[in-house]
């Protein structure tokens, strides 16, 4: 065993002493050098879950869905909304997360012929969360039930004002709750205090695609799919936004969202989606697509459209499928983001 004080460029690494026993179990059953092994050991990663840790699998290591609080019920409700063809309107935030969480469940939607609005808020009019007149407008426009995404979690004025108007609310997110929570119809949080999942580093991106998988799930077990006579809908093609979005909101990466991002990652690097290739393009990335250029290139292409006043712009990307449409709005949120970048050099700093 040896000490590692400093990095090749010199910068200073703090890597505790581990367990030595540990560590050198870890290098023998797991064949990896002796550094890895007491990163490994130090993060606090067993022997019998390193391989998880280091290679996730979706087919070994998939989280159960139905383990978060409520998802069940959740599933139930929604594969029946489905069914019925009832008006699903989303209501996302205005950040990556949002815009990836939106892009998922409208994908999931389209595939069974509904056709969601999306509305992203306005970052500088609007600020953060949903608001009422938002609600209303989408209640004004057909909606029967609204999908809050990546925010909502203690929006309770808005929330009795949503049911005042008789609109469904769900909300899928991923903040911190309260002691008790808004009245909406379904709310769907790991980092609620009754949730005994575990999924609490999950990004909002990540509880959206479980609530796909498992409102899958109820479709299938009620034999919708053999009665209709159609697919299922390509759950794994997405998860390229789920990496993008888990990616950009910074949530550590263990558990399910090492899993998503190493899977999605995999799937970006021959990615169908007509957003995420033209965005790369307008961003002149060539190559694989890592978490680097996911947290610093397409990301901040993303969120650039909302500090100009064009915040559904990620959305609306990384829901088409028109290769003329997904340039067009590419270099749309180029141009966001020069003048993001303008707007940043001309405040003075404090």
């Amino acid at each position: 065993m040896f000490e590692v004080g400093c990095s090749l460029m010199k910068s200073r690494w703090v890597v505790s002493c581990p367990d030595l026993q540990a560590t050198g179990d870890m290098m023998r059953v797991h064949g990896v050098p002796e550094l890895v092994a007491r990163i490994l050991v130090s993060r606090g990663v067993s022997v019998d879950r390193a391989a998880s840790f280091l290679n996730p699998s979706l087919r070994t290591d998939f989280p159960d869905p139905f383990a978060l609080k409520g998802m069940a019920e959740l599933a139930d409700d929604m594969a029946g909304w489905i069914e019925e063809g009832r008006t699903i309107a989303i209501f996302g935030d205005f950040d990556v997360d949002g815009a990836t969480s939106s892009a998922v469940l409208c994908r999931f939607l389209r595939h069974f012929g509904l056709n969601p609005e999306i509305y992203i808020p306005d970052r500088l009019s609007e600020g953060y969360g949903p608001n009422a007149e938002a609600l209303a407008k989408l209640k004004g426009g057909g909606a029967e039930i609204v999908v809050l995404c990546d925010c909502g979690a203690t929006a309770f004025d808005v929330v009795e004002t949503a049911k005042a108007m008789e609109l469904c609310l769900v909300i899928l997110d991923h903040h911190e709750t309260e002691d008790r929570l808004p009245p909406a119809d379904h709310l769907i949080d790991p980092k609620r205090h009754d949730d005994e999942s575990g999924f609490d580093a999950l990004a909002a991106v990540g509880v959206t695609f479980l609530t796909c998988v498992a409102v899958n799930n109820r479709l299938r077990a009620r034999g919708f799919f053999e009665a209709k006579g159609m697919d299922e809908p390509p759950l794994r093609d997405w998860l390229d936004i789920v990496a993008l979005g888990t990616v950009c909101d910074m949530v550590p990466l263990t558990g399910p969202n090492r899993l998503f991002v190493r899977a999605g990652l995999a799937r970006m690097a021959t990615t169908a989606n007509a957003g995420i290739r033209a965005l790369a393009s307008a961003a002149r990335l060539s190559g694989e697509i890592t978490p680097y250029h996911c947290g610093f290139a397409l990301g901040p292409r993303i969120n650039a459209g909302s500090r100009v006043h064009r915040s559904d712009l990620g959305a609306r990307l990384l829901c088409t499928d028109d290769p003329e449409e997904a340039r067009n709005l590419a270099f749309t949120l180029e141009d966001c983001n020069d003048k993001r970048r303008e707007i940043q050099s001309a405040t003075p700093r404090a």
